[in-house]
């Protein structure tokens, strides 16, 4: 892969990965349309080293105060559970679990059966039209400080679904939020405070074998596109969700599922 296909698809994993229009998905489609030679799901997956980058500098206050309210509430209670901070931390983590199991379980079909153009179409447009009623069907009166048990097992299990490309990690765990009554921001905010444990995790377990053969040019400019990307991509989605709806991006969702379609159909 040359340095100008690795910043592509690192412009692609940045915006992907946080907006709700599924990395995965474009980063099998993108490829496939262009007519690229077929890269790895390790080499995706490197490029999530960029957006876990990305989403823990956006994110540093939030985890830093959760960090010292456990920490505080150990010291002061024997409990890291007794403060909002400590049990938001604990619902993160439980939220991690159905995506790391599933994940493991998965692996091999993620790595050759889910990586199908037409089935990313097909999860594109339907987790497009979850995305539209859980968005326009659901009380927004609910902020991150309502976070339960419940919903973290819940938001965890839909965020497994994003295994399969087009749907979505930030889609899937965005529509879970707003179906359980969270406003579009904290919905937003807890999908990419999920988004670092688990990243994280599919980061320590794919990308060393990766640079174990060396790290190139092209994989190190994908990895910074992807930081820089994910950033923005961060930024754009907490500043439009404070006054717009998920509609724009559900539209997105059909169209790229008809181009998607269109072109293997004339191809």
């Amino acid at each position: 892969m040359n340095i100008f296909e690795a910043i592509i698809l690192g412009v692609v994993q940045g915006a992907g990965e946080f907006l709700p229009i599924s990395s995965s998905g474009h980063l099998i489609v993108v490829p496939w349309l262009m007519g690229w030679t077929e890269h790895s799901l390790a080499f995706d997956v490197a490029l999530h080293l960029g957006t876990l980058v990305a989403v823990a500098a956006a994110l540093l206050g939030d985890w830093v105060r959760m960090i010292q309210g456990a920490l505080l509430s150990l010291k002061a209670h024997g409990n890291p559970f007794v403060s909002e901070d400590g049990r938001r931390l604990g619902f993160l983590a439980v939220a991690s679990i159905p995506g790391g199991v599933f994940g493991l379980l998965l692996n091999d079909l993620a790595e050759s059966t889910f990586r199908s153009a037409l089935l990313v179409a097909a999860t594109m447009s339907a987790m497009g039209l979850v995305l539209w009623l859980a968005d326009a069907r659901s009380p927004t009166s609910r902020g991150i400080e309502a976070w339960t048990f419940r919903d973290a097992m819940i938001m965890g299990f839909a965020q497994a679904l994003a295994l399969v490309p087009g749907v979505s990690r930030s889609g899937a765990t965005i529509s879970a939020a707003r179906f359980l009554g969270y406003e579009r921001n904290a919905a937003a905010r807890l999908s990419f405070l999920m988004a670092l444990p688990v990243t994280l995790g599919a980061v320590i377990l794919k990308v060393p074998k990766m640079l174990a053969g060396g790290v190139e040019a092209s994989l190190v400019a994908g990895i910074v596109t992807a930081a820089l990307v994910g950033l923005v991509s961060i930024r754009v989605l907490f500043a439009w969700v404070r006054t717009g709806s998920y509609l724009p991006f559900v539209l997105y969702r059909f169209a790229f599922s008809s181009l998607v379609i269109a072109f293997w159909l004339f191809r």
